[in-house]
């Protein structure tokens, strides 16, 4: 009889699970929209706006409980001078959110000017090289008079010699 393997699961399955109390308190169900933001409006909206949160309508008392739910409001985040073109793409992030969903959820936005966080990239540092890979570098670019061509022949020196050397 085998004995079962327990291998290491990735972070993201525990993501849902450990974010739904904070996620539902704004109107999420789960962290789709949040994670999949710069796939469903893209790179140039996801860099200036955030969903913050969906406000769904309360039901009334005598409302049929199996009745599909009105639309709810989309609340996003906006850098303020893109609000604007924000306002004129609302149909279209509209359209894409619901397609992302499979279904008529959001009916409208409303949005919010602020500060929107962003993951900036870190450049990768440069690659430290050894004395001797330095010294034949130095001796490659020596005939070189042209500066600014010299430095950027050492910038792309020492990025090939220096992925060479971490192979």
């Amino acid at each position: 009889m085998r004995q079962p393997r327990h291998r290491p699961r990735p972070l993201a399955e525990f993501l849902d699970v450990c974010l739904s109390p904070s996620l539902a308190a704004q109107g999420f169900a789960t962290s789709d929209i949040i994670m999949a933001w710069r796939e469903i409006v893209g790179d140039r909206l996801a860099a200036f706006t955030q969903p913050l949160k969906i406000e769904w309508k309360r039901k009334s008392p005598h409302a049929d409980p199996e009745a599909r739910a009105d639309p709810a409001t989309l609340v996003i985040r906006v850098e303020g001078a893109f609000a604007l073109e924000m306002q004129h793409m609302a149909p279209v992030v509209i359209e894409r959110v619901n397609a992302y969903y499979g279904w008529r959820c959001i009916g409208k936005l409303v949005l919010k000017q602020g500060p929107v966080r962003r993951l900036e990239k870190k450049k990768p540092a440069p690659p430290v090289l050894g004395p001797e890979e330095r010294r034949r570098l130095d001796g490659l670019l020596a005939p070189i008079e042209e500066d600014a061509l010299k430095a950027a022949l050492d910038r792309l020196g020492q990025a090939v010699v220096g992925s060479r050397t971490k192979a």
